[in-house]
């Protein structure tokens, strides 16, 4: 991988873990189904009057959005509603690697080398342990939909293949378009009208930056830097840098919401920062035959 994209995948990596303490911050004034709605409104409009959509068949533009916001997103912000902390989330979702690769495999031919399958064993230890080690901090439901979240992601990055979309930044802002409709009519059948009684009256300046950082960093800066790698690389090559994210979601829950690492959720994470070294770093001659 050249530099100029390792320094964006840690770019893009740094300021997706981030985004899970920031939301946190969100949810505590903002409905997570209608949260989820305003960012992807503010995410498509008023950009879609002004870049071109890309041209792509319809059908990729309405899966992938509704895949990105209505089956990852929602179900993140509401894992994380229902208890789930917010650097657990970041682990969770971390299963999409995992989900990546293979697809990628079953898909794309693509073999995994004998680091990449350390790498995923070590991975997949590491976020059964943080999930073991955090009894009480999250209801089973909530658990569930983070992974239910990182299959849609996995999902999502094999779209982005097959569509073979070239205009990134346009994909992500088109996109856009489909989730808000759907979760707004989420919104109200769960709820009735409060939610939307509560962001007019009980707005508060926390949860407004909240949102924006979510609207114009998390998707149109992040998403168009994810979806570069994706188009330049193999999935196989992309999606275990995305085990950077959870490291800097518990740093930033530690310094945004005086979250204290305990020394399982250390071992843990020790674990998943092995698994990306393992899982990224060339092997000698030796192993390059096997698979």
């Amino acid at each position: 991988m050249q530099n100029k994209h390792l320094a964006l995948a840690i770019a893009v990596t740094a300021m997706w873990g981030l985004n899970f303490p920031i939301t946190k911050l969100g949810l505590a004034a903002i409905d997570p189904l209608l949260l989820t709605a305003l960012r992807f409104t503010l995410a498509a409009l008023p950009w879609v009057f002004f870049i071109k959509r890309p041209p792509i068949a319809l059908k990729w533009l309405a899966a992938y959005g509704l895949i990105f916001g209505v089956a990852m997103w929602a179900l993140i912000n509401l894992g994380i509603e229902m208890g789930v902390p917010p650097g657990t989330a970041a682990l969770l979702i971390q299963f999409s690697a995992f989900f990546t690769l293979g697809w990628g495999v079953l898909l794309f031919g693509e073999r995994l080398s004998v680091g990449q399958k350390l790498g995923v064993g070590l991975g997949v230890l590491g976020l059964i342990s943080i999930i073991l080690s955090s009894p009480g901090h999250g209801t089973t439901v909530g658990y569930g939909l983070l992974v239910v979240s990182a299959f849609s992601w996995s999902v999502g990055n094999i779209i982005i293949k097959q569509s073979k979309v070239r205009e990134i930044f346009a994909f992500v802002v088109w996109a856009s378009l489909f989730p808000p409709l759907p979760l707004l009519a989420l919104t109200w059948l769960a709820h009735g009208s409060a939610p939307f009684v509560s962001v007019v009256s009980h707005i508060e300046w926390v949860a407004v930056l909240s949102l924006l950082f979510q609207v114009y960093v998390a998707t149109h800066f992040c998403y168009w830097g994810w979806n570069v790698l994706l188009r330049e690389y193999p999935v196989s090559r992309v999606a275990p840098l995305s085990l950077l994210i959870p490291v800097f979601g518990v740093v930033g829950s530690m310094l945004m919401l005086g979250h204290r690492v305990g020394a399982s959720e250390a071992v843990s994470l020790g674990v998943m920062l092995l698994a990306l070294v393992v899982g990224m770093v060339r092997w000698p001659r030796l192993f390059a035959g096997q698979t």
